[in-house]
């Protein structure tokens, strides 16, 4: 999994995971942060989060342009610093009013537009270490690391999230309202973290540096692929139909921040007993990761020393969870923001038997090609929410929910299990089609358009951003089976359209 990757692959990851961990610290909290502060209903506080998530992928296409002539480092610098101011302005508590309101709408502006010039351009650079013969054959497994980097750092931002509000209101005597600045704040110290790390490892990845710098010498039209006009414009239409429907797969798997968040406020059970609390315990998880990771070594190792090593590892692990099972509390309380952990911890613990399975299929020449993975993901994320409406049937709707909770009265919880199951089967889906997704962009863009087609991945993913809003917009007096069964109709549509041109994708592949 990891041998044979460039040292470059782990410094632009690992800068990328201390990127992310703040980004989904302030994210984790950022719809309920709206309604405390400001008062808003489902619907508006959906509205500005989706919008905000439109402009964090949408950006990057205007990132991606701007790299193209300047350099995709250059943008990676600038787009870390804009970020950085846009989160020390989240982070200060300004209040409730008008103020507050602006100082919210202009930090959400500087995120947006630092992602907007980081995200997609430090993806282009992964790539581009894979432009190199040595590694070609490495670039579907160096994106599924890359990827797996990305969701560690979202594992332990909710836990982070909710750990930091606790202490600023009791160390710090903060209200609730006041103590969501202190979870932004942490966002701050991650970039720092994140900027440390792509500096200090600049030294891994100076050949991509030296493309970088060799944008403006004529000498760099020897090493680039020359497409005709006909092949460019075949490449680019294939490219806009995997957009196509990677937009219906972000806007329903970006429920996760907005009404499956909802869900777990209102309708899941608010304390965990038994067994099913460790999972709720990021350190637990984190334990379950290192044992996945230790047994994939015992098999693969060539050493005697290798395998007792991971064999050690693999029976500390366990040894320590169960310990921790003996001294589990009688009872574990269930945040609703705890709930966006389990995606990223999927992800990190599902990687390598992803890589490992389709590493098999490989070998037997039967590994489906990047457009059939990515439409298969569409149909696993119609399961996933087809789950979840089962957990919903019997339900009563979310205002009638709201209300009783209010009103002090007695309403039906359902198991966290649901909720869960759902996270799973959509990491699943994830693990189908984004990773793939963006190495089939890396791959079939045209050379001289890499930063506007990876931007345009991002376009994409922007729009299905906007479009969540669709769901928190019937999040009210419709039953929840049919804000369910809107998106797992999208799902099954977006997959039979991807199966209905897989020809013409795979020709380009």
């Amino acid at each position: 999994m990891f041998e044979g990757q460039p040292k470059g692959l782990f410094t632009l990851a690992l800068a990328n995971t201390g990127e992310r961990f703040g980004y989904y610290t302030m994210l984790a909290v950022f719809v309920l942060f709206l309604q405390e502060n400001f008062n808003l209903s489902a619907a508006a506080a959906g509205s500005i989060y989706s919008t905000f998530l439109m402009f964090v992928y949408f950006l990057p296409f205007i990132g991606g342009i701007l790299a193209d002539k300047f350099g995709y480092s250059k943008m990676v610098t600038l787009g870390i610093v804009v970020m950085f101011l846009g989160y020390i302005l989240l982070s200060i508590p300004a209040g409730t009013g008008s103020f507050a309101y602006g100082c919210m709408v202009g930090a959400l502006a500087l995120v947006s537009l630092g992602t907007g010039l980081f995200k997609g351009n430090l993806q282009v650079m992964v790539g581009n270490l894979y432009d190199d013969p040595r590694y070609s054959n490495k670039r579907d497994s160096a994106f599924s690391i890359f990827y797996m980097a990305i969701n560690i750092g979202a594992l332990y931002a909710p836990s982070t999230a909710i750990a930091a509000m606790k202490w600023a209101q009791e160390s710090m005597g903060a209200t609730v309202a006041e103590s969501y600045h202190y979870a932004f704040g942490v966002a701050c110290l991650s970039l720092i973290v994140s900027m440390a790390i792509y500096y200090l490892g600049r030294p891994t990845y100076a050949q991509v540096l030296k493309m970088d710098n060799a944008k403006k010498d004529e000498k760099k039209e020897e090493h680039t692929e020359e497409l005709t006009p006909a092949q460019t414009k075949e490449r680019v239409i294939a490219l806009c139909l995997v957009f196509a429907v990677v937009v219906f797969f972000w806007m329903a798997f970006h429920q996760n921040g907005l009404t499956l968040t909802y869900f777990a406020r209102d309708y899941v059970q608010t304390s965990s007993t038994g067994a099913q609390s460790m999972m709720f315990n990021v350190w637990t998880l984190s334990l379950v990761i290192v044992a996945i990771y230790a047994l994939f070594s015992l098999f693969q190792s060539k050493t005697g020393k290798g395998k007792v090593i991971s064999a050690l590892v693999l029976a500390c692990s366990f040894g320590v969870i169960a310990y921790q099972y003996t001294t589990l509390p009688a009872s574990t309380p269930v945040d609703a923001p705890i709930f966006q952990q389990f995606n990223p911890f999927f992800v990190v613990a599902l990687t390598p038997v992803s890589l490992a399975f389709f590493g098999m299929l490989a070998k037997r020449n039967s590994e489906p090609s990047a457009p059939k993975k990515i439409g298969l993901g569409m149909l696993i994320a119609a399961i996933g929410f087809v789950i979840i409406a089962l957990g919903s049937f019997g339900l009563a709707t979310p205002n009638d929910q709201v209300a009783a909770i209010n009103a002090g009265a007695d309403v039906t919880r359902v198991s966290a299990n649901w909720l869960v199951s759902t996270y799973l089967v959509l990491t699943f889906a994830e693990l189908f089609l984004s990773p793939m997704g963006i190495s089939f962009v890396s791959k079939v863009a045209p050379p001289k358009m890499k930063g506007m087609m990876m931007g345009g991945w991002f376009v994409a993913t922007a729009i299905g951003n906007l479009l969540t809003v669709i769901p928190a917009m019937i999040w009210g007096d419709q039953s929840l089976v049919v804000v369910w069964g809107l998106l797992i109709a999208l799902c099954l549509i977006s997959a039979v359209f991807i199966f209905s041109i897989l020809k013409r994708l795979e020709k380009v592949a």
